[in-house]
C-alpha cells in the first residue's frame, strides 16, 4: 500500500509542496468525520455571495483554513465562503478552495465535496488555470476518496479507518461513452439551444447521472472514463453558477490531466483569466467529444 506522501515523493515533487498537501489531506480527514457528527442545519448566516450557509459549510471552511494557516509553506489562501484572497505568510503556495461544495445536499445525505486549486503565485488575480500546479477534489461518501493531480496524470487514494489516504486508482483516461449530468436544466426554458442538446442526450439514449453536485458528477466521469457535465448560464445568470476560480478550474485540471476537456462554450477553462476572487463561468467538462458537442450546440 503506497500513502500518498510516498507517492508524490515517487513523482519527485517539491518537499515544500508536499508538506501542503499533508496539511490538505489532514482537513478532509477532519471534515470527513465531521459530516457523522456535526448539525448539518442552517447557522442563520450568509456567505459573501449572499448564499445561506450551513454548520458543515462553516466548519469546513474553517478546517481548511486552520491547516493552512498554520502550514508555513502557503503565502495566500482564499474560500469559496470568504471575501477575497487573503495574504497569511511568505510561503510560495497559493491555495484556494471550495470548502464543502454541494452543500445543500447534506440534509439529504447525498455525496459533497472539497475542491482545492493550488498556484504559486502572489495574488490568483489575473492568474490563469493553467498556472496551476496541482488540484484535488474529495469526495465525502460511503468512502471519503480523493482526486488528485500533480500535473503527471490523475490518481485516487481512499481513507482508511485510520485517516491515512492510500493509493488506490491511477491512469485514468476520459473517453468516449454515453452518459450526462445536465446542471441548470431551468435554462432550457429560455435557451432553445441548451434544450435540443438535452433532447439529443435523450434520444441517444445517454445514461443520466446528476446528483446535483459537481465534484460526485466529475468524480464519477473521470473513475468512468466517460460522460458529461454541463452547466450553462442563461437569462439573469448569463455566466451560470459556478466559480472559476475555487470549483471551475481545478476541476478542469483534473479532467484535463484525464484526457478529458473543460470548455466555457467557447474557450478552455484553463485559458481564462481571473478577474476576480467571485468570477463565474458556464461549464462543459468531460470527454473531449461531448464537450466538442455542447460548443457545436450552445
Amino acid at each position: 500500500m503506497m500513502r500518498f506522501d510516498a507517492y508524490l515523493k515517487s513523482k519527485n515533487v517539491d518537499e515544500h509542496l508536499i508538506d501542503v498537501f499533508r496539511s490538505l489531506m489532514h482537513a478532509v480527514r477532519d471534515i470527513s468525520r465531521s459530516m457523522n457528527v456535526e448539525d448539518s442545519g442552517k447557522v442563520g448566516s450568509k456567505n459573501v455571495f449572499g448564499e445561506e450557509q450551513i454548520a458543515l459549510d462553516v466548519l469546513a471552511d474553517k478546517i481548511v483554513y486552520d491547516y493552512m494557516r498554520n502550514n508555513e509553506f502557503v503565502g495566500l489562501i482564499a474560500s469559496e465562503e470568504g471575501d477575497g484572497e487573503e495574504k497569511i505568510g511568505d510561503g510560495a503556495y497559493a491555495v484556494c478552495h471550495d470548502p464543502l461544495d454541494g452543500s445543500s445536499l447534506v440534509d439529504v445525505n447525498l455525496s459533497v465535496g472539497t475542491i482545492v486549486g493550488i498556484y504559486k503565485r502572489e495574488t490568483f488575480i489575473g492568474a490563469k488555470g493553467d498556472e496551476q500546479v496541482a488540484a484535488m477534489a474529495a469526495v465525502y461518501g460511503p468512502t471519503t476518496t480523493v482526486l488528485l493531480t500533480v500535473r503527471q496524470g490523475v490518481v485516487k487514494f481512499i481513507m482508511n479507518d485510520d485517516g491515512e489516504f492510500i493509493l488506490a486508482g491511477e491512469g485514468y483516461a476520459v473517453g468516449e461513452g454515453k452518459m450526462f449530468a445536465p446542471g441548470n436544466l431551468r435554462a432550457c426554458e429560455s435557451r432553445e439551444d441548451y434544450l435540443k442538446l438535452v433532447n439529443f442526450w435523450i434520444k441517444e439514449q445517454y445514461t443520466l447521472r446528476y446528483s446535483g453536485g459537481m465534484v460526485p458528477d466529475v468524480n464519477q466521469i473521470i473513475l468512468k472514463g466517460k460522460g458529461i457535465f454541463a452547466y450553462p448560464g442563461y437569462g439573469d445568470a448569463p455566466e451560470g453558477k459556478l466559480r472559476l476560480l475555487f470549483e471551475c478550474a481545478p476541476m478542469a485540471l483534473l479532467m484535463e490531466e484525464a484526457g478529458g476537456a473543460a470548455s466555457d462554450g467557447e474557450k478552455r477553462i484553463l485559458e481564462k483569466e481571473i478577474l476576480t476572487v467571485a468570477q463565474r463561468t458556464p461549464i462543459f467538462i468531460g470527454s473531449k467529444e461531448e464537450v466538442e458537442r455542447c460548443e457545436k450546440y450552445l
